[in-house]
């Protein structure tokens, strides 16, 4: 079959007979057939290398970088079971429709949910796909040589220009001396330079700025740290919470922690052996003046604390708000506080049944006024359950109802409401001891009982209805006391966190603000020195090219020139006799030069 057989059958197809050009092409003689463009199939690997490009591509990791950002915002609006294991339960009972619902979407544990690992993994596999063809690209332009220089240089937007008289005869010679010392120049301006030397005349080459992609990497390398730090440290990492009462231990073991959240390979017996009991708790309040919006606000707050470790002495130490902690590679946080009424039930014989320091959870900081839950299970003839409101400055409102006026203790008032009946504790379901289920229960006291309310104040004692026993409020101050001042003990809650990878973030997010103030502070650029001899006088050109923008590229250009005469004149082979911009550019159609560089 000859050639032109071969166009004929090509023309019949509608193929375009250029062998260049493909058989779409607008050139072609007919259409396609099917009247579109034909593109190649791609196939498995195809796709796999299409996908592998597309998630490794920058735009796909600021993009991830993004939707990991507003994934974390549930995390921040719901709270977390890792972090507030109490805040679940009430939200579960405060939303009892809504919740399971959340919680199948794992918004009670975002970052540990399967989306959240997703999108993390995902960002992950992205920088490190970014990055290491950067390195390899970079690593091969730092050990290539600067770049030829332009045989017009006049053409770059920064060109400056001088001309020198030759003191001697030889011009030839000047001008080597020349570029000579605007080589040693450059160096000491911690440029790398390149001497290219020509029948046309003599140049330097020289280019600087390569930290700023260096930074850039560094960067995004400290990035992917930062991640897998945080990802295999919170493998190691535990946080628990506990609250301790004012005269009580806490032992750091498994069993004496109120809740726990543990990594999956912190075993039973990874946890540091120390044991930390609360002296006191310091809080100073401001005083109370009528009118004052600061009034009862919080100044400070601080929990003194003994600590003991294996092997060593106790030793005093305070928790404070924003101050945590560090006992044997853990923190202890100080995350609130309130007041822990001494209860005491006795039955109809006088025995003790009950004794105990309850926490009562504040419901308003600024008066303190508190709900606490007393539950006494056995030696009376039933289950009690006593719901409990702790005023520490009891006053009355206009409809004659008691409330808390000030947060610290002046006028300490416990009332307790009543029920009597099941529990709900011995069929061994877990019950959370803030929470009293009263659906088996009767009410004998407040409410549309009719029986008022029992109140008491530290150290008085009254009489359970029924004739089941006695309950006394506790006075816990000195006898020599004259206030009320420290006669309710005090309970904070602590929460005790180990991550060994603090330090590790730590320095990577070092390392990423480093590389950061590198890549956005040190300019690339790239300088030209030439020296051409023109009629016995030796001709100068300076120019510049910046990588991006560089506002100060012009005036380091002219630097460089004045740096240049200085040094020039200071040789003495040479004179000045004139200088000029030299930033006019011909017209004509753009080519490049064996530089490499766009010319118009």
């Amino acid at each position: 079959m000859t050639n032109q057989d071969t166009k004929k059958k090509a023309s019949a197809r509608g193929d375009s007979t250029d062998p260049l050009r493909p058989g779409d092409h607008i050139d072609a003689v007919a259409e396609p057939v099917d009247g579109g463009v034909e593109s190649p199939r791609l196939g498995v690997v195809g796709w796999l290398r299409w996908g592998w490009r597309q998630l490794t591509s920058m735009r796909t990791a600021l993009v991830l970088l993004l939707i990991l950002a507003i994934a974390a915002i549930p995390g921040s609006i719901f709270p977390q079971r890792m972090a507030d294991p109490n805040g679940v339960t009430q939200y579960k009972v405060d939303h009892p429709d809504l919740f399971p619902i959340m919680d199948s979407l794992q918004l009670f544990d975002v970052y540990l949910s399967a989306w959240f690992s997703a999108i993390y993994l995902l960002l992950f596999l992205s920088l490190v796909g970014c990055v290491i063809p950067r390195i390899k690209h970079h690593f091969k332009a730092l050990r290539s040589r600067p770049p030829r220089t332009p045989v017009r240089l006049s053409r770059l937007d920064d060109h400056r220009e001088a001309v020198r008289t030759v003191s001697g005869t030889d011009a030839q010679a000047a001008a080597a001396e020349a570029v000579a010392i605007a080589e040693k120049q450059l160096r000491a301006l911690r440029y790398r330079v390149e001497r290219y030397d020509d029948k046309r005349g003599f140049s330097v080459s020289a280019e600087r700025g390569y930290a700023r992609e260096t930074g850039n990497l560094l960067f995004h390398l400290a990035l992917v740290g930062v991640l897998v730090s945080v990802g295999v440290g919170g493998s190691f990492a535990y946080t628990g919470q506990r609250v301790v009462v004012q005269g009580t231990s806490f032992v750091n073991t498994l069993l004496d922690y109120s809740s726990m959240n543990r990594g999956r390979f912190v075993s039973d017996d990874a946890l540091a052996p120390y044991r930390m009991t609360l002296d006191s708790f310091d809080v100073t309040y401001q005083p109370f003046e009528k009118g004052s919006p600061s009034s009862g606000l919080a100044g400070d707050f601080s929990a003194n604390v003994s600590v003991t470790e294996p092997g060593q002495k106790p030793r005093d130490a305070s928790v404070q708000v924003n101050h945590p902690l560090g006992i044997a590679g853990d923190r202890v946080y100080l995350l609130g506080n309130g007041y822990a009424p001494t209860i005491t039930v006795k039955n109809a014989k006088g025995d003790v049944v009950y004794h105990d320091s309850v926490p009562f959870l504040p419901q308003n900081n600024s008066t303190m006024m508190s709900i606490g839950i007393v539950k006494v299970a056995d030696g009376l003839p039933e289950q009690l359950g006593l719901q409990g409101f702790f005023y520490p400055t009891a006053g009355q409102l206009a409809s004659g109802a008691l409330t808390s006026v000030y947060p610290a203790l002046v006028n300490p008032t416990l009332t307790l409401n009543v029920y009597a009946g099941d529990l709900g504790i011995d069929d061994g379901t877990p019950r959370s001891v803030y929470v009293l289920d009263t659906a088996k229960m009767t009410q004998l006291t407040g409410g549309k009982t009719g029986v008022k309310s029992i109140e008491l104040a530290p150290g008085e004692t009254t009489a359970l209805p029924n004739g089941m026993g006695t309950i006394t409020f506790e006075n816990e101050a000195p006898k020599d006391a004259k206030d009320y001042a420290q006669s309710v003990k005090r309970y904070v809650s602590l929460q005790i966190h180990h991550d060994p990878s603090e330090q590790w973030v730590l320095a990577f997010a070092a390392l990423a603000v480093l590389g950061l103030v590198l890549a956005l502070f040190v300019p690339r650029r790239r300088m030209w020195v030439k020296a051409v001899v023109v009629d016995g006088a030796v001709h100068l050109e300076y120019a510049g090219l910046a990588r991006g923008e560089d506002p100060t590229l012009a005036a380091a250009v002219e630097d460089l020139r004045d740096g240049h005469a200085r040094l020039l004149d200071a040789a003495g082979t040479t004179a000045a006799v004139a200088e000029t911009r030299g930033t006019s550019e011909p017209d004509g159609p753009s080519e490049a030069d064996d530089s490499g560089i766009p010319r118009k």
